[in-house]
């Protein structure tokens, strides 16, 4: 459980630093867009060229993508009843369905199932969350990062699709990965990709306020709602309905509880999409995991 409380460490340390004034008030734009430039693409291209499909793990390759197209249904038809601005919807566009998966969500596995269920949730992670991440998460920011009223052009979009640094790292992992595979070029950008969570969390402890304001409770409540108790509980039905409660479709379930990703709350931060919301959605996401997600395991292991 180091990676939760490394974590937590993190996030009351961004707190605390800005209670301190220590550092100035723009910090989390700058750490942000550092994440977003810097250390995602970094991880990027780490990552993809690891990619191994296994033909008979379909369950965590599918339930990634279907929780992310309720996810995104839901937060429309939500958004669209109650008059939510762009700024909202495009956070919750991003935090709802990207979860973290990975830095939270492997280190969960391992302690609450044990270490022979974690490539499972690997599995989940990088064919599904990650490749989002650097896809979806393009376009969510393409649409709603637009600074006036009127809808973005297709041209526009598309540029700011081809232009968003996750997407080029993720095309040239696929078109190149074999020349990023070198020891040397590898330790440099796992160095660099190292420092996407300390940067993000700090950044996330200084947005995180003791006071939302009032705008921000609802689609917060919703959002974490969404997240971490519908998806996983619609992904349990299904499997059920199934019949298909093998190991790999457990740690499914499992998987789409996880909170918001930490990563999403920084491209949404970045993005200007409703800072402190997106602080809240990762900062109370990972408090409320530490009990959901125990929960959400003794019920999974029970069926």
């Amino acid at each position: 459980m180091g990676n939760l409380s490394l974590v937590m460490l993190l996030l009351f340390a961004g707190t605390a630093l800005r209670r301190l004034s220590v550092f100035p008030k723009e910090t989390p734009q700058v750490l942000n867009q550092y994440v977003i430039h810097i250390s995602l693409p970094a991880l990027v291209l780490v990552q993809i060229p690891r990619l191994h499909f296994t033909s008979d793990l379909l369950m965590p390759i599918i339930m990634p993508w279907a929780m992310l197209l309720l996810s995104v249904v839901l937060i429309q038809a939500i958004s669209r009843h109650r008059g939510w601005s762009r700024e909202i919807t495009g956070c919750l566009m991003l935090t709802v369905p990207l979860g973290n998966t990975s830095f939270l969500g492997i280190p969960m596995i391992e302690a609450l199932f044990g270490t022979q269920w974690v490539p499972f949730g690997i599995l989940y992670d990088q064919m599904g969350s990650f490749l989002a991440l650097s896809t979806y998460g393009a376009i969510v920011v393409s649409i709603y990062q637009n600074k006036d009223s009127q809808k973005p052009s297709l041209s526009s979009i598309a540029r700011r699709i081809f232009t968003f640094p996750a997407f080029i790292a993720l095309m040239t992992g696929l078109l190149a990965g074999q020349f990023l595979q070198s020891p040397m070029v590898e330790v440099i950008l796992q160095r660099l990709a190292d420092t996407l969570v300390p940067v993000v969390m700090v950044a996330v402890g200084f947005n995180l306020k003791p006071s939302l304001p009032r705008l921000f409770v609802g689609p917060l409540l919703t959002g974490l709602g969404v997240k971490m108790i519908l998806a996983p509980a619609l992904a349990l039905a299904f499997c059920l309905s199934l019949d298909w409660m093998t190991p790999p479709a457990i740690i499914a379930i499992f998987e789409a509880g996880m909170p918001p990703m930490i990563t999403a709350g920084a491209i949404a931060a970045a993005a200007g999409l409703a800072e402190e919301l997106a602080a809240a959605m990762v900062g109370l996401g990972i408090l409320a995991s530490l009990v959901l997600l125990p929960l959400l395991a003794m019920i999974v292991q029970r069926l």
